[in-house]
């Protein structure tokens, strides 16, 4: 870890453009040598070749969950190291990859250490979720969710309404490939790990669950709520002719009926300053 180009979202509360400049200071301090910046969504992420042209040896992401996905499913097939730092909300993969929780002391660990992890994820189609995919109405959480962080509080009135109009109807979200998941459910979660895919089904009858998910996705952590039904598997489908509602990290998608949704794993390519025993067990 010498060259570095970091992606980072400046508007955002939680990566502020005070805090990306401190963060160059500490580039600075530990000799290492910054090559470029990209602030995303104004500007566009970089592609392999252009990392590459520049002698770029690791991208350091300083973000949220979508941010770091849309990222990651940029650069794919880019062989050089990625450092996720703790810029979002919840910042699991910040947290699995580091036993530190502040970005500064995570980039003089990482400079010391030449630790490579591989990380699981949820695949369907071009879409990617390392930390997690909703299926279903209660994805429409998302734009109320959205409202919040944008300060948008008339905007967040309806947008909740409609949410929690979706969430309640009738219809609901059936998969298949999920041992034990074979009614209608509001909400699907999919969380991957290295032995394959976890399945959470949230069902509309359990009110308490749904005004969890409700709130959950309104404050950020929206893989916390209450799960009725859970079975693991290695891929599943979801049933029907229609589109369907997703939401990849926390990003919306419409995803194509009958879509196969498998675990998938990256390359090596991921900094951790974590040692051996530290690392969580999946």
């Amino acid at each position: 870890m010498e060259k570095l180009w970091f992606i980072t979202n400046p508007n955002s509360g939680t990566t502020s453009k005070p805090k990306c400049e401190a963060l160059e200071a500490v580039f600075q301090e530990s000799g290492l040598t910054l090559v470029n910046r990209t602030d995303f969504p104004e500007q566009k992420l970089p592609t392999g070749e252009e990392l590459d042209a520049q002698g770029v040896d690791t991208v350091v992401l300083f973000a949220g969950d979508g941010t770091i996905n849309a990222a990651l499913s940029a650069l794919e097939k880019w062989d050089g190291a990625f450092l996720i730092l703790p810029g979002g909300t919840m910042n699991l993969l910040a947290k699995g990859l580091h036993s530190e929780s502040d970005p500064h002391k995570i980039v003089h660990a990482a400079h010391q250490t030449d630790r490579r992890v591989a990380l699981p994820y949820v695949i369907a189609g071009r879409h990617r979720a390392f930390v997690g995919l909703i299926l279903g109405p209660a994805a429409a959480w998302a734009r109320a969710r959205e409202a919040v962080r944008k300060v948008r509080f008339g905007r967040l009135i309806g947008a909740a309404r409609a949410a929690w109009r979706r969430t309640f109807s009738k219809r609901g979200i059936r998969v298949e490939g999920a041992p034990g998941l074979g009614k209608d459910y509001q909400a699907v979660f999919v969380t991957p790990d290295l032995d394959g895919l976890h399945v959470a089904g949230v069902d509309a009858r359990d009110l308490g669950s749904i005004v969890q998910l409700g709130w959950d996705f309104l404050t950020g952590d929206w893989v916390a709520a209450r799960a009725v039904s859970e079975t693991r598997t290695d891929r599943l489908r979801v049933r029907g002719h229609r589109k369907v509602q997703a939401l990849f990290d926390g990003e919306p998608v419409m995803l194509e009926p009958h879509e196969t949704i498998r675990a998938g794993k990256s390359l090596e390519t991921f900094i951790s300053t974590r040692t051996e025993a530290e690392i969580p067990a999946t």
